[in-house]
């Protein structure tokens, strides 16, 4: 025989884990980290320009540095 239930408590409702996400960090700010191919570096370095290479061999970059002695080097009269 079935006895009908009558003191059945609701449930709570279940909370997916971004919405608690949300909840704890509302001041939270999102970041993105991108990481550039070796083969968009090198095209990115081929766009560069004279003034951008002057700066960063100034600033250290060796390879900006090379760079630069080697359009020197291609400038200069040879004897």
């Amino acid at each position: 025989m079935v006895n009908p239930v009558s003191n059945a408590t609701k449930a709570a409702p279940v909370q997916s884990s971004s919405a608690v996400a949300r909840q704890q960090a509302p001041n939270a700010v999102a970041t993105d980290t991108v990481q550039i191919s070796a083969a968009a570096k090198v095209l990115q370095e081929s766009v560069e320009t004279s003034v951008q290479t002057s700066q960063e061999a100034r600033s250290g970059d060796p390879q900006a540095q090379r760079l630069l002695a080697k359009e020197e080097a291609a400038q200069s009269p040879t004897k």
